[in-house]
């Protein structure tokens, strides 16, 4: 998005809630029981939503609009400048002209990117991540293995259309039980132009660590300026989707909505299109929390980053799953998350400090009720 911190899961950060809530358990395989044993407890699953803003790689990726994310070297063709030109926005094509995105600068942002995930958990970091502006799966990938090794995550990134380049992707430590898709948003009414720049849906299919399934969906929704007819299109889109999974799967969506709190207000899109369906994760705790994203033009505060969560309708004996009471937070205590003035600091050149204009949302699923064991 262009416009412009809960004892801490154990250890984890003093988000904006006075409550502190224990660390997740970590992931392990389906609990199995012996002769004499009692049951084992199915351990929990952390999930946080991330919009990184712009991690890409220092390559001219063909088809996209990656001018500005190349080293300045590449940046001295006519054929550069001319295409930069045509950025309208000031600030957008002098980033285009004069930034360096170089090497040291890919490998900063993906160092204060990873400290940001590892700051959950006692740098265990969260057992699944919703991602939000990644280049492609090459980028993610080193983010996995120069910043985030040893923690068992799995990249999961399909290539979408955004003119941009950028995607929706997850980090995972729980198994995929499917391949992942990536659905398409169907927008009415508008052109060519105003969809080019909007990514599609990612689903996921994970086992739970009681072995039963959770279906995840990433988004990036189209961004404020566009009109908010596309952001319903998306909400409408996303909800059908969960709508045709079966009772018995818990479902959670993560991602950049885009959904500000002015046009909440005037439009009451969370209780039009979130609430009748989703439980919106930060309304059940992080009270005393401004929200993920800040735009000092109006100096107002936004969850554009959400996490909502869908339980599924219990069956029999199954485990069915829960959000876990009080343990919503903004996971912003990274030294480099944060401006002087308490907000988040976006990632700038040349120094390359910051991170990100968002601050990541995380939360904690449990099993409720009658726990499933494996024989």
């Amino acid at each position: 998005m262009r416009l412009p911190r809960i004892a801490v899961f154990v250890a984890l950060f003093a988000a904006c809630a006075p409550a502190m809530s224990p660390e997740a358990p970590s992931p392990a395989q389906p609990p199995t029981e012996t002769a004499g044993e009692a049951p084992q407890a199915t351990p929990a699953v952390t999930l946080m939503t991330f919009n990184v803003e712009n991690l890409f790689d220092t390559r001219d990726d063909p088809g996209k609009d990656d001018a500005t994310y190349l080293p300045l070297a590449m940046k001295a063709s006519d054929e550069h400048r001319a295409a930069c030109a045509r950025v309208s926005n000031p600030r957008w094509r002098d980033e285009c002209l004069h930034w360096d995105w170089n090497e040291a600068i890919v490998a900063r942002k993906l160092a204060v990117v990873g400290d940001a995930i590892l700051q959950v958990g006692n740098g265990r970091g969260p057992d699944i991540v919703a991602l939000q502006e990644v280049e492609n799966l090459a980028i993610l990938e080193r983010l996995v293995t120069e910043r985030l090794a040893g923690r068992g995550y799995t990249p999961v990134l399909i290539e979408g259309d955004d003119e941009r380049g950028i995607d929706v992707a997850f980090l995972t430590r729980l198994p995929l039980a499917a391949p992942a898709v990536l659905h398409r948003i169907e927008f009415e009414g508008v052109d060519d132009a105003s969809e080019a720049d909007t990514r599609g849906i990612l689903e996921a299919t994970f086992r739970l660590p009681d072995g039963s399934l959770l279906s995840g969906f990433a988004v990036h929704f189209p961004a404020p300026f566009h009109p908010p007819s596309m952001r319903r299109d998306a909400y409408a889109a996303l909800n059908a989707l969960a709508a045709a999974l079966p009772d018995d799967r818990p479902a959670f969506a993560a991602g950049d909505f885009n959904t500000t709190s002015e046009e909440d207000r005037e439009r009451h899109m969370l209780e039009r299109f979130a609430r009748p369906g989703w439980t919106v994760v930060h309304e059940t705790g992080c009270g005393a929390c401004k929200g993920t994203s800040y735009y000092p033009p109006t100096d107002s505060w936004s969850f554009l980053d959400m996490l909502l969560w869908r339980p599924a309708e219990e069956r029999g004996d199954g485990t069915t799953w829960r959000l876990r009471p009080g343990s919503v937070a903004i996971a912003n205590q990274t030294p480099a998350q944060v401006t002087p003035d308490g907000t988040p600091a976006r990632f700038a050149l040349p120094a390359g400090t910051g991170v990100s204009d968002h601050w990541p949302l995380v939360a904690v699923i449990e099993p409720a009720g009658k726990q499933r064991i494996a024989f």
